[in-house]
This record gives structure tokens, sequence and C-alpha cells, in this order.
């Protein structure tokens, strides 16, 4: 940690490294500061999964750097982080792999000093290591390599400048940041003395579940590349090293490995959505178009009811809630029946120690309202969002209910950052869990259209024909109004 001596107002900078892609080799240190900030500035090659480590209320600014476009210059960042810790923030600065393994983020420190910022370094896995382990490839061996040296493409096959001889044949190279320039990298390499047979692989989103791994030699990777189409971001692996893949590659990137999804549903919910696509391998980009917000004030109606109604987990979180906020808790619906309208929606209030007295035969409101076993005259209280529609309502006070619904939270749009926008686009497949999810894509992504190359699947009939509506087709509709249904019909679409 810095030893600046500062004022009790300046905050903190941490500068954390995320590591290699897979969120599970994030540290724990670089857990708790994501945890902990006021103010996250994240890179192009930090994992979704990572981010939803931060508080709701964190701001987010994305300053990714890809080749030949940068969100924002070095400079700009430094001053970001400079200022927001002046501030009396907690300022993580969030990269890709190690901040200092080319990172910039000795930079970034030297910034922080030079502003009397207090700052802590969180070191990453580099993927420099973790993507040749991740595909099978030590970097050293006692047998095959004694050393290894980790360059950028700008780098590669310039000559040593040390003083002793060395043997290339135990040594292994890995070049970052060198797709580029990769024909000619590896060409300066055996100008220098290097075999054109020496085994090298090139290994794309190392440890992600999309990893793609490309072996040749030497001589051969530049085309091998080129024929499989692999981009940015990649390690170019070169050496002995690289053969014992044949024994050592243990990781199987899953089924939709290399497929870009994007998940709309907003930020608190996205979780169990991206996990299970990306548990199949799928990139997922996470565009939370839509934002829950509860609504203020006393929304709880007077007396009791015979039944209350639930239609999703956003409306059990609401409604206890709400219930918390009148002093109130579980035990004062002693009594009352609960419906949920799926398992989603009764889990959520499993989590509660409440279990449903009812669930209708298929997850859908028509259901709900047809199978309620509701005697006539009983009362039944509907915990709904503002843009849930009086059909359920309607069904029940149809068979002689009477029903109270009850706006408990609002659905808002959320804008896209230039990043998320950008993914959006060029995705392969957007999922859709409800109408407003649809609605709020078409309103952020503003006059861009979504390419037909890009499968559009929706989670029920309702969402259906919010997607119709706003981007005129559907690909896809999940057999059953639920999470793991909604998967399995985009894995389909995909195929």
């Amino acid at each position: 940690m810095s030893d600046v001596t500062t004022s009790p107002s300046i905050g903190r900078a941490w500068l954390v490294g995320a590591g290699p892609g897979d969120p599970g080799l994030l540290t724990l240190a670089g857990r708790d500061a994501i945890a902990g900030a006021d103010v996250i500035l994240y890179d192009a090659l930090v994992a979704p999964a990572i981010l939803r480590h931060a508080r709701a209320d964190a701001e987010r600014v994305y300053v990714g750097k890809r080749a030949g476009a940068h969100a924002l210059s070095q400079d700009v960042i430094e001053q970001l982080i400079v200022e927001h810790a002046l501030a009396g923030k907690r300022v993580c600065r969030l990269k890709g792999g190690d901040p200092f393994v080319f990172g910039r983020g000795g930079e970034e420190a030297l910034a922080c000093r030079r502003a009397g910022v207090p700052f802590v370094i969180v070191p990453g896995i580099s993927s420099a290591l973790a993507g040749p382990a991740y595909a099978g490839i030590p970097v050293t061996h006692r047998r095959v390599a004694e050393r290894f040296t980790v360059m950028t493409g700008r780098e590669a096959g310039e000559e040593d400048s040390g003083d002793e001889p060395r043997d290339p044949a135990a040594e292994t190279l890995v070049i970052l940041m060198g797709m580029s320039t990769l024909t000619e990298s590896l060409q300066q390499l055996v100008v220098d003395g290097r075999d054109p047979g020496t085994p090298a692989a090139a290994v794309r989103w190392g440890t992600r579940t999309d990893q793609q791994v490309v072996r040749a030699t030497l001589g051969t990777l530049a085309a091998r590349v080129r024929e499989a189409g692999l981009g940015s971001p990649a390690a170019i692996v070169v050496g002995n090293v690289v053969s014992l893949a044949d024994d050592l590659a243990w990781f199987t990137p899953g089924p939709l490995a290399g497929r870009s999804i994007v998940v709309t549903r907003s930020r608190a919910q996205a979780g169990t959505l991206s996990a299970s696509l990306e548990a199949l391998g799928a990139h997922v980009v996470e565009a939370p178009v839509i934002r829950l917000k509860q609504r203020s004030g006393d929304v709880l109606p007077e007396g009791t009811w015979d039944w209350i109604v639930f239609t999703s987990a956003n409306g059990v979180e609401a409604f206890f809630a709400a219930l918390s906020d009148a002093g109130r808790d579980a035990r004062s619906l002693a009594g009352t029946r609960i419906a949920a309208v799926g398992d989603a929606t009764a889990t959520a209030l499993s989590v509660r120690a409440v279990l449903p007295d009812f669930l209708p035969s298929r997850a859908t409101g028509a259901c709900l309202g047809a199978e309620l076993p509701v005697a006539d005259g009983e009362r039944v209280f509907f915990p709904a969002s503002m843009l849930a529609d009086e059909g359920l309502a309607e069904a029940l006070r149809a068979r002689g209910a009477s029903v109270e619904q009850a706006a408990f939270y609002d659905n808002l749009p959320e804008p896209l950052d230039a990043e998320a926008l950008r993914e959006t686009l060029e995705a392969d497949a957007i999922t859709f869990t409800s109408a407003s999810t649809a609605q709020y894509l078409r309103q952020a992504l503003g006059g861009a259209e979504i390419s037909p190359a890009t499968k559009l699947v929706s989670i029920g009939p309702k969402t259906t024909e919010a997607v119709l509506a706003a981007f005129g087709r559907v690909d896809a509709e999940a057999a059953e109004p639920n999470l793991d249904s909604l998967v399995a019909a985009t894995r389909e679409a995909l195929s």
C-alpha cells in the first residue's frame, strides 16, 4: 500500500487485476475491492460476471481499449482515477489480467502518487500464463523449457541484447497483443534463428468458456490462424512445450463456444440466466435495458385477503419489502393462501420461508387465472408492476373473486453504454424475458438496427408479442415460460 499521507477527505484507488477471463480466477482481494468501490473504471476484457460483485449503487465507467478503438485515452483514464479519489470516493480500476503485465498499471499508480492519492495494487492472473495453461501448455517444463519470455507483438523478433548466448529450443515465448502483426512477428523469429518447425499455438479468449485454440508450427501458425478466423485477443505461444498439449489438454469449451448472447434483464436479475448460458460456453453480454424500482409510501391495502397471487419474483421482492417497511413480516399472512405462477416465483417465496399453496399446471397468467381454486366472493390481492395489465385480475373477477391489483414496483428504462450497445448489435442472439425488455431495448438502440443474422429469442407468448411489435420478428420462443426453456430455445436457435 502507498505510504502517502493524505487528508481524511481523500479516497483511495485500487488497481485490480481481473484475471484472464474466467470469473472464477478473480482473487478474493480483487472481489473485495470491487464490492467496496464507489466508482469502477473497467476494461473491455473484464468478464461481465466479475462486475456482479459490485454494489448496485456503484458508478460504472467503461474505459475499455480494443485494437484501434479506445473508449478513453490513457491520460483521461488516469485523470478520472485521481479526480474520483480526490472527491473522497473508493475507486476500483479494474483491468484484464494483471495490472503490471502490459496493463499500464504502473503509469496509473504513478499518477496517483503524483496527486497524493493512496493506492493499493491487487495482482491478477495474467493471460500470458493462464491462457496457455487452459490449452494444456505449461510455459515451463523441467525437461523441455527452462525459462519463458513474455513480450508484446511489437517486440517479437527483436534481437536479444543479453551477452550470454541462449538456446532457443529451451525457451518458451509468449506474445501478447500480437494478432495484428502475427505474420510479421513469426517471420522475424525465423529470420532471427528460430526453427520454423517449432511447435506454436494461438489461444484466443484463454480461460473463458468460448476459448479457441489453434496449434501448428512457427512457420504455419499465421496461416492456420487466418483459416480459423481467430481474432484478438489471443496469446501466442512458441516453444516445444506446445507439444505437451497432446497429453495435457483438459479444457473443453461448451456447445455455445464462440457465440455471443445478450441478456436484457435488469442488472440485479441477470446473474442466473447469464450463468446458465456461460456454462454452455457462450460469451454473455449483459445489456440491462430495464431497472426495477420499488414504489415508496404505503402501498399495502387495508384488511386481510383470502389469496395473494404472485406472478413474478419481482412481485415477491417488492411485496415483502413493502411488508417490512410497514413493520410487518410473513406472520401477518397467517390464514392467507399464496399462489405462485411458476417455479421461479415459488423459489423467491421459499427464500422467505413461504411455500405456495397453489401452482398452475403451466407457468402462465392464463393458466393461473383459469385454475386458481378461488371461491365466489373471496378476496384476492395481486401485487404487480406498473406495466401489468388487468388480464389476470379480470379472469379471476369473471369467476366471482374480488380482486385488488396494486402496483408495487416500476419498470424503468435503462440506457446502454457504448460498449454494451456495440456488443448487442454484433451479437449472435438476444434473449428477452419480459415484454418490457423488448420495448426498452428498442428504445435504447434508437435508430440502430439489429442484424438479420442475430436470433431474437422470447421467454413466452406475451414477450413474443412485444418483440414482434418492437423488431418485426421472433426467431424462437421458449417451450415453457422459464429460464431453463429460454436457454434451450436459444441453444436450438443457434444450432
